[in-house]
């Protein structure tokens, strides 16, 4: 499949007159996504893959939705360019520690990165997020520090943050489970009165999972205020989308009663604005909506993958075509929003994460053998006890073997 041509910076709260005054249009244009399944799937891009701004006056679905970035400055354009070069270096880096044996697996997002910085940098300080496990880019916006999802990888850890100070849940290996957690959590968000959304992130692959129709379902009834974001990517590890669903994906969302949006994911510009779209109408009150950003994967599923093994060059390399990166530098460019001075800027300041990376995991300590124990239980454990002691005298026979 290819994405055709169908026609920032600042995450805090707005009530911009621009967007609210496309915000009735937008929905309207959400409600009339239904199609037959043998249609041409709608699809919101506001920058083309050759990095030239969609002439909006052209396509009205598009206008639409473009008022929720009319106040995105070049400054804003450059921020969003950065974030995705970082996070892009800190995930080479990452790949290359754990081909080094640094990293026992790791999950790279290479491809999906206007995905996840377009939709990072829509939330609000007060919004929270429920992760995968692939969502370094969604991280890095929320201000986590990057070497801090590398501890999990590395084993020394169970997730090396704390969820509350960035309101951005630790990494979910579970399949499709976090969407039941952002669920629910966004139920009590609305029961306590709060004007502030979720946002819940999981792959086309996830989406078969029946935790995910769980949480559609709950969402719907109860109208929580959260944002269902599937990053589809073609493939679930080796089985392409044509093997899971015989419906466009975001087409699900309208069995279930709420709205469900396409938009191009290798376009950061369309995903910051109908993410925006989504969160401002789930803190309206006016309930769930599910995104789908049509994008790639550009790397293996893991570490552990060979994409090589079931897809062919060609395709991967009509999708390298549409890299999100390349498409805004293009723009960028053509726009004189950037300069080389800038580029070069940014690389030296790529160069300087991908050291630091490197030596902060390398210096990561070796957790204690019996932390396993703690916090099991809020108070002592009979069983628990017996399995520690257990434990430390199985350690202290090598100890035993070793003085000898």
């Amino acid at each position: 499949m290819t994405v055709e041509s169908t026609a920032a910076r600042k995450p805090r709260r707005s009530s911009g007159t621009k967007r609210a005054a496309g915000a009735a249009s937008a929905r309207k244009t959400a409600a009339a996504t239904a199609q037959p399944h043998d249609a041409e799937p709608q699809l919101v891009q506001l920058l083309t893959p050759e990095g030239e701004r969609v002439e909006v006056g052209n396509h009205p679905e598009v206008a639409e939705f473009a008022a929720f970035v009319a106040d995105v400055t070049t400054e804003d354009l450059r921020g969003l360019y950065r974030d995705m070069v970082l996070t892009r270096r800190f995930d080479g880096e990452a790949t290359a520690l754990q081909r080094q044996g640094e990293l026992g697996l790791w999950a790279s997002l290479l491809g999906q990165e206007a995905a996840q910085i377009g939709s990072g940098r829509a939330l609000r300080d007060d919004d929270y997020v429920f992760p995968t496990y692939r969502e370094h880019g969604v991280a890095w916006c929320r201000g986590v520090d990057p070497t801090n999802l590398l501890g999990m990888f590395r084993g020394v850890n169970h997730g090396g943050w704390d969820p509350n100070g960035n309101n951005f849940h630790l990494y979910t290996i579970v399949i499709g489970s976090q969407t039941l957690h952002a669920t629910g959590y966004a139920m009590g968000v609305a029961k306590d009165g709060a004007d502030s959304a979720v946002i819940a992130y999981f792959g086309d692959g996830a989406s078969s999972q029946g935790d995910v129709m769980e949480a559609f379902n709950f969402s719907a009834v109860y109208n929580s205020p959260v944002v269902f974001f599937c990053q589809n990517n073609q493939w679930a590890i080796s089985e392409p989308t044509e093997r899971q669903m015989r419906v466009p994906l975001y087409q699900r969302a309208q069995g279930f009663g709420f709205p469900g949006i396409r938009v191009d994911g290798n376009d950061v510009l369309a995903c910051l604005a109908v993410t925006r779209w989504a969160l401002d109408r789930a803190r309206r009150g006016e309930g769930p909506a599910l995104i789908e950003a049509f994008t790639y994967r550009m790397g293996a599923h893991t570490t552990s993958d060979d994409p090589t093994k079931y897809r062919a060059d060609e395709e991967t390399a009509a999708w390298e075509a549409k890299d999100p990166i390349l498409r805004l530098k293009a723009h960028l460019l053509a726009s004189g929003g950037a300069d080389e001075a800038f580029f070069e800027e940014l690389e030296a300041e790529s160069e300087a994460l991908g050291k630091r990376v490197r030596e902060v995991v390398r210096a990561m300590p070796d957790p204690d053998t019996m932390a396993i124990f703690e916090n099991v239980y809020a108070d002592g454990h009979a069983l628990v006890d017996e399995e520690r002691a257990q434990f430390a005298a199985y350690l202290a026979s090598f100890e035993a073997e070793e003085g000898h």
